[in-house]
Parts: C-alpha cells; structure tokens; sequence
C-alpha cells in the first residue's frame, strides 16, 4: 500500500511538471492548430486548453507536514490552524471534520547518540508512512515528541464513524509495522485518539484536538497499543486523571507516597532472604490509592523516575534500621521503571547512595520486568543492568514469562535470579500444566545457573509444590502481606517463632 501511495505521489509531480511545461507552449500549440486544422480549431483550442489544464493541476493532493500551516513555530498551533481552515472551507460538511492523533509508545530510549538516531529515523518513516496512508486534502503534522497530528478532510472520502475507524486502523497498522533504520529493527507500538467534530456541542477547532488528546489519553492508559474514539464521557475521567496526576505529584514530594515491604523466603531453610520494596499511598481523604491509579499519574506527570529514587533510599534506610536493631535481613529488592533505566546516571546515583548508608552493594537487588528487557535490546536500560550488576548488586527479572525475553538476553544481561509470574504459580499444586511450566522453568533456570523465586503464592499448598519442584524462594499473601515498616520487626520476630522443626519439604526429581 504504501509503494502503491509513494508512486501516486511521483506521479502527481511528474503531472504537475508536465502541466507547467504545457502551460508555456500553449502559444505555440495553438498556432500549430491553426496551421493544421484552420484558425477555428485554433480558437478552441485556445480557449478550452487552459481551463482542462488548471482544472487537472487542481486534483485533490494530500498535505503534509510542509504545509504552511504545518511550519508554523508550534506544531500543537499548526495543527489547530489546519483545523480551522478544514472547517472555514467545508462549510455544511465541517461537522464531518475529524482529528486523529498517534504516539509512538515504545521506539527505544535516547540516552545516547546512536540511539537519538535511530528513534528520529523511526519517526521520519513513521510519518512518511502516514502520509503516504492519507487521502486527497487529509494532512499529517508531526508533534512534539514521538507524535503526529492528522486532519481528516470530510471531502476526501466516507467521514462517518465506521468510515473513521477503517482510516485509523490502516495509518495504526503503517506505524507500527517493523522499522529499519541503519542496523536497528524496531517494532513499534502507537497509541491512537481520534475526534469527530460532530462528537461535540460545539465544533471549533480547539475542541477538536482536546477531543482527540482526551480520546489519546484513555488509548494510553489501557496500556498503550490502543485505538479510542472520543466520547462525551470520557471528559469526566479525563478531569479524574488530571486531579489525581496533580494529587499524585504532591503526594510524592510531601512523603504520603511510601515504601511497604514484603518478605520473601527460602523454600529449603524457611529463613527470610530478603523483602520486597513496594510502593503504597494512604490519601489522608481517599484512602489507600491503589498502585494501578497511581503509578499512571506519576508515569503522566513525568516522576516515575523520582519514585524511583524515593523507593531506592527508603529500601536502604530500611535495611540500615534493620541492621541496627540485629534484625537479619540479607537484602532488599526494588523495582526499576523505564525511566530509571533510561537515566545514563542511574548506577553513579545507586552508588552514592548505597556509600551514603554505608552498605554492601550485594544487599541491594534491582527488580527489572521482563517486558521492558525484551522491548529495549543493547539500549540504555542494558548498560545501566551491567554497570549496577558490576557494582556489585544483584539483578532480578521480574514477572518472568510475560516478556518474552530471550535465553540470549539472560545471559547478557548478567541475571541473578527469575521471578516467577504469579500466572504460572496459581493452583500449581493442583494443577499438572501448571507443573510442568513451572517445572520446565526450573529446569531451564537451573542449566544457565540462575536462582529462582515464585511470587503470588496465596495458600500453603502452593508453597509446599514449588518447594517440592525445586523453587528456591517463595513470596506471595502465604508468607506476607506488603507491610509498612514499622510493622516488619513484628514480623520478623513471629516468623523466627514458628520456625520450629517440621516436615522436610523434598525436591521432586526431574
């Protein structure tokens, strides 16, 4: 489709090279007419010529980004301005204007040279693409970021909701295809908005992009890779989000958002090797907000990378206060983000803090999903996982079976130890397929020298088939429930009492 639209476009210029050619033989055209057919055919010629030659040199062309309107200082004012003028010059037909907008959600990081490169190459044919994708007077407009603005033209084509929706799914489908650029091939994901002026009460051109930003908003936060159609509704959740973003940011500076920790255990001893880091917020009007609605509205007002921080030096505060009261607690884990990841500083910032409590760079496990390895090969995040496992702390992947990250990647990456997504451990003490994924991932954690940790273990039965099958940690509501602090040397002393003698949990052989 998109060869097919690149020889349109050649096309098209070679026709308008060619009417400007005719245009300035006309004269001599005419003449040529007058000699060979007689000065009648002559004067038709003089007088239809020109009207058929700047009626072709008017077909309809798609815009693009080189548009007027499109060089203007800010792209957000270019795109409005574009909205205006759909809507100034398609009269009855202006409540079938509509505005699409497409973020690229993941591309890679631009922690480097080479990989700002690479991600504006990315960009470049991602727009080409979507150009090449637009009908006769639609314009594509590249944002801010990795963003595009589109403005659907209703004279270009079918403009009613099913019509809108086949257009937005054939543009998500060119940006998203794999992108080569140079050595590097990119598989894109794109969140997409799209508005329909006949959608609002009132259609002007500013409402028509606050739509489509409302409607990219919620494609988002479903995850990203979605496609949503603006809603009257929607403008309620979208004033939700931004109270609770603002909320959310206050709450991190002021200290409301903590760190809860939960404990993880050896399936062999039963002894705590360490807690987990988890973020909690107690909203003094809200309640406890749950870590699903917060972690979007740090993540959308750009402190995911601050939380980050927050949560490294309360796991070491943690650990110091523990090693003072004669607690043991090897370690403690905290999950890193994309943004921490992307940060070329990130290991220089652990490493000062780690010095500033005074620990072994080994008590310090850095959590990383499994999703964000597989999405960002020899990227940033890579050299940052390096450079803190040559520190010295240990490395865990997280919700392992959920990123396809590859055997390659483990190795490479220097991984310590596999954490088992909670989807493979529920009911595995009933359930013989769920065994045997289990049990085939022990095997093969087991032939590359990685250790192992089962987390969402909910009952007792579950603790007892992964301590069986060969699991060599176990973390889940069986064990303990995230906790604040101040709560965890309580725990901490009832669970060396109940550590009495009891049954000897046997590996099963494999």
């Amino acid at each position: 489709m998109r060869r097919v639209a690149e020889r349109k476009a050649a096309l098209r210029s070679a026709l308008s090279r060619a009417l400007t050619t005719a245009l300035a033989l006309l004269p001599l055209l005419c003449v040529g007419l007058g000699v060979v057919g007689g000065w009648s055919l002559a004067l038709v010629g003089a007088l239809i010529g020109p009207a058929m030659l700047v009626g072709l040199s008017r077909l309809p062309e798609r815009s693009t980004a080189t548009a007027p309107a499109a060089r203007a200082a800010d792209p957000r004012d270019a795109l409005c301005a574009a909205l205006r003028d759909t809507l100034a010059r398609t009269g009855a037909d202006r409540a079938r204007t509509a505005c699409l907008l497409l973020h690229a959600d993941r591309l890679g990081d631009s922690a480097g040279q080479t990989e700002t490169q690479i991600v504006n190459g990315a960009l470049e044919q991602i727009g080409a693409r979507l150009s090449a994708g637009l009908r006769g007077g639609d314009m594509v407009i590249r944002l801010d970021g990795p963003r595009f603005g589109v403005v659907l033209d209703p004279g270009g084509g079918p403009t009613d909701l099913e019509g809108l929706m086949q257009i937005a799914a054939r543009l998500h489908r060119a940006a998203t295809d794999p992108i080569t650029v140079g050595p590097a091939r990119l598989r894109p994901t794109a969140s997409l908005g799209l508005c329909s002026a006949d959608s609002l009460a009132s259609p002007a051109a500013a409402d028509i992009l606050d739509g489509a930003e409302t409607a990219l908003m919620e494609a988002r936060a479903a995850g990203g890779g979605a496609m949503r159609v603006f809603a009257p509704a929607m403008q309620a959740r979208r004033a939700a989000r931004e109270s609770l973003v603002t909320d959310a940011a206050r709450a991190l500076e002021d200290g409301e958002i903590t760190a809860w920790f939960q404990p993880q255990i050896s399936t062999h001893t039963g002894r705590v090797t360490g807690f987990e880091a988890l973020a909690r917020w107690d909203h003094p009007a809200r309640g406890t907000v749950a870590p699903g609605d917060f972690l979007p509205a740090l993540d959308a007002a750009g402190l995911c990378e601050r939380l980050g921080e927050v949560m490294v030096e309360r796991a070491l505060r943690a650990l110091a206060s523990w090693d003072a009261t004669g607690a043991e607690v090897p370690g403690v884990g905290v999950n890193l983000g994309q943004a921490d990841l992307d940060n070329p500083r990130l290991a220089e910032r652990i490493a000062w803090q780690i010095d500033r409590f005074d620990l072994d760079p080994g008590r310090l496990t850095i959590e990383v999903l499994e999703s964000v390895v597989a999405a960002a090969p020899g990227d940033a995040t890579s050299r940052n996982i390096a450079a803190l496992a040559g520190m010295g702390c240990h490395i865990d992947l997280d919700d392992f079976g959920t990123g396809h990250a590859s055997i390659t990647t483990l190795r490479r990456l220097r991984i310590d130890r596999i954490k088992i997504d909670r989807s493979f451990v529920a009911s595995v003490d009933s359930d013989r397929d769920q065994q045997k994924m289990v049990t085939t991932i022990l095997a093969m954690c087991e032939h590359l020298g990685l250790d192992t940790l089962a987390e969402g273990v909910e009952t007792p039965d579950e603790h007892a088939m992964l301590a069986q099958l060969g699991c060599g940690h176990v973390q889940g509501y069986a064990i303990g429930r995230p906790m604040p602090f101040a709560e965890t040397a309580g725990w901490l002393q009832a669970h060396a009492a109940r550590l009495g003698p009891g049954p000897e949990l046997r590996r099963r052989s494999r």
